[in-house]
């Protein structure tokens, strides 16, 4: 008898330090879990937990983990397994379907239910009503499902679902340690959430920080640009037709056509238009469609993701999305390529657009006021601009006139000019003798406004006294043009901008662009002269010596 109470203890001794083996082990395997999930700042990071530890631990095949959304109604997937069987037939899969109900009589069973639960797909599928998704995980094998509830203190997160291959798979024994692994799932869910939350807003306020440092940018470069214009200044019967024509489409979202020679003020009247509107509250945004080349002009009008492409360093606000609710100035649209001509055609029919390298649409509501030298209507004769685009951009045209053609207002904008440069630069000038003002009158403008401005900002600086007496007119001897052309020898146009554009390049040493370079004194983009050298024949060898 004795013998037999001694093994009785003997057994009993060990079964107590098994268990108390094993709790330790349990402990051991919470503490390590724990710290993983402390540790986890993404769905990524709980992933690799739950697949590499969790599965493993309860000898499960499978899991999903679902959370309560915010309607109170309705769970959705947060967290899955990922096998290729997942991956397949997306549509119907009930894994990936954004919502299911609450009340599906299994996600709400293991909510109200304190302990975990272990059901029996054999037995369920023989009840009414059941979720799809269980009939989806007998087609896959699985023959047990584990349950357990997700809190996070009080608030009830979710469920976590186990699934097995065989039966018995899981045993009431692991529910203790099951219900303080769901525990820390519940704390690190939320975590990953608040982190995620601020992810997004870090995101936006980056948007937002983006948009506002372009639109400075734009601000800035707008102030200096804006320095260089006049304001609308005029009284001849050519400029209050452009102004009554202005007046009328102002304050209205109808696109505008700018038709005129280079320098006549294009930019100018769309700016009048904005201002004239009830988007006069945004910046204008303006892209010179000739200032870069066609491989940027997409980004530049479109945007881009981070690293849709070599060099895409960091996502990019294109103009349309820069310009929302604001007015989009397209010069020299002329200049577009062709393949651009289609996308922007597509912008102007659904108001949207999309980021290179971007998934999603953005809607956008712009005001577009397009402006060109060229003769569009030849162009869409030539194939070089789309008819359907011409159309779509020409519903109210407004032709200003080249200042040859509007000469009575030469002196209110010579006016206007010293009183602008002699205040920028400190200087007292109060006018232009009547001699300096005939000689202005004489000359016919090929450079239009443009270049009566940028003669008088030189004829300020060179002015000691209060009046401007003398000016220096382009040309020999500063005769009137009518004078010239009957001493020249008349000569192919061509011939003559090649000897001309040849005799820059020889001046500025074979520069090109830069601030110093020929494009910049020749009023044209680098690109619009590379493109006048080509088809004039004009070559390296013809203006730099080796």
């Amino acid at each position: 008898m004795a013998k037999a109470n001694n093994e009785k203890k003997t057994s009993g001794n060990i079964g107590l330090v098994n268990q108390l083996n094993q709790k330790e082990n349990e402990q051991s395997i919470l503490l390590c879990v724990a710290a993983r999930i402390a540790a986890a700042r993404t769905r990524a990071d709980l992933w690799n937990i739950i697949n590499e530890e969790i599965l493993a631990l309860f000898g499960a095949l499978y899991y999903t983990l679902c959370l309560l959304q915010d309607d109170g109604r309705t769970h959705a997937p947060f967290l899955h397994s990922k096998d290729k069987r997942f991956e397949s037939d997306h549509e119907s899969n009930p894994i990936k379907r954004t919502v299911h109900p609450v009340e599906d009589g299994i996600f709400n069973l293991a909510m109200d239910t304190a302990e975990p639960v272990i059901l029996e797909i054999a037995d369920l599928l023989h009840q009414d009503g059941i979720p799809q998704y269980i009939h989806y995980w007998a087609k896959m094998g699985i023959q047990e499902i584990l349950l357990i509830k997700i809190t996070n203190g009080n608030e009830h997160k979710g469920v976590l679902y186990l699934y097995a291959n065989r039966k018995d798979a899981f045993s009431k024994k692991q529910f203790e340690m099951l219900s303080g692994i769901a525990d820390l799932l519940g704390t690190g869910i939320c975590n990953i959430l608040a982190n995620e939350k601020i992810e997004q807003q870090i995101a936006e306020i980056d948007r937002y920080k983006q948009r506002l440092e372009e639109e400075k940018a734009y601000l800035v470069a707008e102030q200096k640009s804006a320095e260089g214009f006049s304001n609308l200044v005029g009284n001849s019967s050519e400029m209050k037709q452009v102004f009554n024509l202005v007046s009328k489409v102002a304050d209205s979202p109808t696109t505008v056509l700018l038709l005129g020679e280079t320098g006549t003020g294009k930019e100018l009247v769309a700016r009048a238009i904005h201002e004239g509107s009830s988007r006069r509250d945004k910046l204008m945004i303006k892209v010179n469609c000739a200032a870069m080349p066609a491989s940027l002009i997409e980004s530049e009008l479109f945007g881009h993701e981070k690293g849709s492409f070599t060099g895409a360093s960091e996502r990019r606000i294109g103009k349309f999305e820069l310009a929302h609710n604001s007015t989009l100035f397209l010069d020299e649209i002329g200049e577009l390529p062709l393949e651009l001509q289609v996308k922007l055609l597509r912008v102007l029919q659904e108001k949207e657009i999309e980021r290179i390298g971007g998934k999603t649409t953005i809607k956008v509501d712009v005001r577009i006021i397009t402006a060109t030298n060229r003769h569009l209507e030849k162009e869409v004769a030539q194939h070089r601009f789309r008819s359907d685009l011409y159309y779509r951009l020409n519903v109210f045209p407004i032709t200003l006139p080249p200042l040859r053609k509007r000469k009575e207002d030469i002196g209110s904008l010579a006016m206007h000019f010293v009183e602008r440069f002699a205040r920028n630069n400190g200087k007292k000038i109060t006018g232009l003798s009547q001699k300096a003002l005939n000689k202005l009158m004489s000359y016919d403008w090929p450079g239009n406004v443009r270049e009566l401005e940028h003669l008088l900002e030189r004829s300020v600086l060179l002015t000691t006294g209060t009046i401007i007496k003398e000016v220096q007119l382009p040309g020999k001897n500063n005769m009137p043009l009518m004078a010239h052309l009957a001493e020249l020898q008349v000569r192919p146009l061509e011939e003559v901008e090649r000897e001309y554009i040849l005799a820059v390049l020889k001046l500025f040493k074979g520069r090109i662009s830069g601030p110093n370079g020929a494009a910049v004194k020749l009023n044209m983009p680098p690109t619009t002269l590379i493109s006048r050298m080509q088809k004039l024949g004009i070559y390296k060898e013809h203006f730099v010596k080796e």
